[in-house]
Formats: structure tokens, C-alpha cells, sequence
């Protein structure tokens, strides 16, 4: 019987590039439309994880399972969105757009499909912009070509790789607020790998805290219960905002230092229901309110 409470399993990953396993006996499950993000520092093997996730690298050992079925290869029930977006210079943001839609609806007819993709660029804030090839657009804008054309593919999951790093503070949050506003319409199941603490809380439902390698692992598991709809300024001003941001901070620091995550200044640990990873405790919080910034 499905359970949606288990719909994306990564059991046991290991990954190891000749004698050195950068990534063992990783553990980790995500539910059916959570928004996860994987925290870690930079090297630790996150990217690693999610490459294998997205069926573009082999695990050493264990694997991952999407409803049901495990992952082997790539296939358009993922929706990958990388740290640049790979599109093809030749063609227009459209084109490179309704080329994914032709490979996930292939029975679909041309005018549905262009549908589609109008739909999601529109979505993105490119409705003016779709006939442009991606010399022509901005850094930002032909992320938000590939955002859209990640969601566009109607995926069970959708894999983000730091898809803002390579962006500036203000164009970065814009597309925060791009993007949790698109995952708010239909809540698809989202794992986003970053190293930026307050992006992770800002977008998740729950934290995933990666050790440092070689052999990096699940460390810890952080619930982020603010409540949705979700705007910047409202997360920010909240009383118990820097309190989780400390805890995070705390354990990453832990992972530089080589310290114990339990150490007095780390987060408190404690074994979570259904999995080997530490969880950490967050005490109910009051509602926001939910008006525009």
C-alpha cells in the first residue's frame, strides 16, 4: 500500500570515488509534497546525493525509491533544477521549455503543450520575455526559465541544486519568493540541497543537516514549523526565527570544528520515529499572520 509518509526513501547511500566514500550509509526519507532542504557545508557531498537522486550518477551501495520504484536513471518524474540552467543557447526560453514538456506529454497535442509551457513561464514572471534565447536574458531570468521548466514536466519530485547560488542577494530572494509561491499552487514533493541557512528556513518544512566527509551522513533532522503562506519579512520578524537559525548555525559550526553535535552550544539531539538520524526538538509556534509584506 502506497504511504505517502514514505514517498521518497534514500536507504543506505553510500557514493565512493575510487578509496575515499564521500558519502556512507545515508539515510533519509521525505513526504509526500514536503518542501526538505539538505544543509551541509561546501564538499560534504550533498550535490553527490541529490545527483543520484536524480538518477545522474550510481550509488556504491543503497539506493533511492520514488513511490515505489527505485531510481536507475533519469527519467521527467524528476524535475531538476541545477545551480546553472543548462539550457540550450540556440533555442528560445519557450523552446527550451516546450522541449521538456514534448518528452513528459509526448501524446499530448502542440497547441496543449505550448499551453504549458506559456502557462509556466507566465507563472515565472517570463510572459514577455519567452521568445528570447538565453544570451538575452539575465542570470536571473533564465533561472526562472528553468524553474519553469522544471515544474512545466508535472514531476513527482522536483530536485533543486542550489539553483540561487550563483545569483546576487536581491535576484536570489526574488526567486525564493518565485519559487515557494509556485510550490504553494500544487505542493509538489521538493528536495533542495543548499549551504544557506536562512534560504533553508525560509522555504522548507523541514531542515536535513548533513556531516562533514569524507563518510558524511544524516546528522540531524530540523522541523521549521512556521506556517504557510510564507513571506520573507513576516519569517524574519518572527520571536523564535534566530533562535532555529542559531540551532542550525550551531551544528554546522560543530561540523567545522570536528566538535560533538551535542556539545553545549550545538542543537540538542534527540532519535527521531522512523529513522537512525538525530531530530531536533522545536516547540509548537504561535500563527503569523499571513497578509502581503
Amino acid at each position: 500500500m502506497r504511504d505517502p509518509a514514505k514517498y521518497l526513501q534514500i536507504s543506505q547511500l553510500s557514493k565512493a570515488f575510487g578509496d575515499v566514500a564521500v558519502v556512507k550509509g545515508f539515510d533519509l526519507t521525505v513526504r509526500e509534497g514536503e518542501f526538505m532542504c539538505l544543509i551541509g557545508h561546501s564538499g560534504c557531498g550533498k550535490s553527490t546525493v541529490l545527483s543520484i537522486m536524480a538518477g545522474l550518477a550510481a550509488a556504491s551501495e543503497g539506493g533511492v525509491i520514488l513511490d515505489g520504484r527505485e531510481v536507475t536513471e533519469p527519467g521527467t518524474d524528476r524535475g531538476v533544477v541545477f545551480q546553472s540552467p543548462c539550457l540550450l543557447p540556440w533555442l528560445s526560453a519557450f523552446d527550451n521549455v516546450m522541449l521538456a514538456v514534448s518528452q513528459a506529454r509526448p501524446a499530448a497535442g502542440r497547441a496543449e503543450r505550448a499551453d504549458v509551457t506559456r502557462h509556466y513561464l507566465g507563472l515565472v514572471g517570463l510572459g514577455d520575455a519567452m521568445k528570447k534565447r538565453p544570451a538575452e536574458l539575465s542570470a536571473g531570468m533564465r533561472q526562472r526559465v528553468g524553474i519553469a521548466r522544471a515544474f512545466a514536466l508535472d514531476p513527482k519530485v522536483l530536485l533543486l541544486d542550489e539553483p540561487f547560488g550563483m545569483l546576487d542577494s536581491l535576484t536570489r530572494f526574488e526567486l525564493q519568493a518565485v519559487l515557494v509561491d509556485l510550490w504553494a499552487k500544487d505542493r509538489k514533493t521538493a528536495f533542495m540541497v543548499t549551504h544557506d541557512v536562512d534560504e533553508a528556513l525560509f522555504l522548507s518544512d523541514r531542515v536535513a543537516m548533513m556531516t562533514s566527509g569524507p563518510e558524511a551522513r544524516l546528522g540531524g533532522m530540523l522541523e521549521v514549523p512556521f506556517p504557510r503562506p510564507r513571506r520573507r519579512a513576516q519569517v524574519m520578524e518572527h520571536a523564535r526565527y534566530y533562535q532555529l537559525r542559531d540551532q542550525l548555525m550551531g551544528f554546522l559550526d560543530a561540523q567545522e570544528s570536528g566538535a560533538s553535535s551535542d556539545g553545549a552550544e550545538a542543537p540538542a539531539l534527540v532519535p527521531p520515529p522512523d529513522a537512525g538520524a538525530p531530530v531536533l526538538e522545536v516547540a509548537a509556534m504561535e500563527t503569523m499572520p499571513t497578509g502581503a509584506p
